[in-house]
């Protein structure tokens, strides 16, 4: 009995399917000269139990800022993203090496501070060292504070847009 349930228990462990974890909120940070800035208590929260000290980051693909991902999230996303990869076909490469080209790995220290590259923070340029991260589902994005509050949509086009992106859907209770 005890060697059927050890097997259940390890089999489990290894096949199941990982939790995703879900950030949401919009969280005003510092950041120093050094690329150093407190991780938000509300967002380490958010992980629950599943509390990670390790980060992929990338600039994002449609607007100056950086998407954080949890390592188990980033590991996920490159999962996915090599399923359809074929490193041979000359376009796929060419989007592994954009792709890659704009990444870090990242770790939060004994503070709960994150170190975020030099070269990225440049390419942010943050004024005032004022930053926002904002939580997206898997991924954190961290905006210059004054360019994050200086985009968006009226109330009205966010409407439109989401009953043209979900207006014709049915949802279930999975969803």
């Amino acid at each position: 009995m005890f060697i059927c349930v050890n097997f259940v228990y390890i089999f489990e462990s290894l096949f199941k399917t990982p939790k995703m974890i879900t950030f949401t909120g919009d969280h005003p940070c510092k950041i120093d000269a050094k690329g150093r800035l407190l991780f938000p208590v509300g967002l380490k929260r958010q992980m629950g139990t599943e509390v990670q000290e390790r980060f992929g980051v990338r600039k994002n693909i449609f607007n100056k800022c950086l998407d954080i991902y949890p390592w188990s999230e980033w590991e996920l996303l490159l999962k996915k993203m090599k399923s359809r990869i074929n490193p041979y076909n000359r376009q796929h490469n060419e989007f592994i090496t954009e792709f890659f080209k704009g990444t870090a790995d990242i770790s939060l220290d004994s503070s709960g501070r994150m170190l975020i590259p030099k070269w990225l923070v440049d390419w942010l340029e943050i004024k005032n060292g004022e930053i926002m991260m904002v939580g997206q589902n898997g991924r954190i994005q961290l905006w210059d504070y004054a360019a994050y509050n200086s985009r968006g949509m009226s109330e009205e086009e966010f409407a439109s847009l989401a009953e043209k992106l979900l207006g014709n859907q049915t949802f279930t209770e999975e969803d």
